[in-house]
């Protein structure tokens, strides 16, 4: 048995490459950052910050939340599988370029913190078509829906009809 899946939660390094191949099959490109704190060794020695930067591709219907939603600087929550390719260069040495490739994406953090949402002039509350983007509360595994769902059994769970509170 083999396992290939990555679990990152990072920043949007640059606005995505989004274009259509065969038949409208949309593809988007982007690199994502991860950092790692540093720290102090025990001789005093000071390790500075890591920063690790990720290719991402997503594929299909998510590419197309990503043309729309995701901008430089949007906080995403991303599941998928490392991919390495390799192709020759103009001078014919051969490369290789190791991508993540999306299964699972979620938009993390408020409206107002996506910088998607503050360019296309939309508010904190405002939200268009089906498509919602998930609150900083929400966990990655929670859909939209489950959370509306959850939001209004624990309204009903939390009042008693004793209780006239606006609270």
């Amino acid at each position: 048995m083999s396992i290939n899946k990555v679990i990152l939660v990072g920043n949007v390094g640059k606005d995505p490459e989004v274009h259509y191949v065969e038949e409208g099959l949309a593809v988007a490109r982007f690199p994502l950052a991860t950092s790692e704190r540093g720290y102090r060794t025990r001789d005093g020695r000071q390790i500075p910050d890591r920063t690790e930067w990720h290719n991402i591709v997503v594929w299909r219907r998510l590419a197309e939340v990503v043309e729309k939603y995701v901008r430089k600087g949007t906080q995403l929550y991303i599941e998928g599988k490392i991919r390495t390719n390799s192709f020759e260069d103009k001078d014919g040495i051969k490369r290789y370029r190791t991508e993540i490739v999306v299964d699972v994406l979620q938009l993390l953090g408020s409206r107002d913190s996506n910088p998607a949402a503050q360019s296309s002039g939309t508010t904190g509350s405002a939200q268009t078509g089906s498509t919602s983007q998930p609150s900083q509360q929400q966990s990655p595994g929670t859909t939209a829906s489950e959370k509306t769902t959850q939001n209004e059994t624990s309204k009903t769970d939390d009042t008693s009809p004793d209780d006239d509170l606006p609270f």
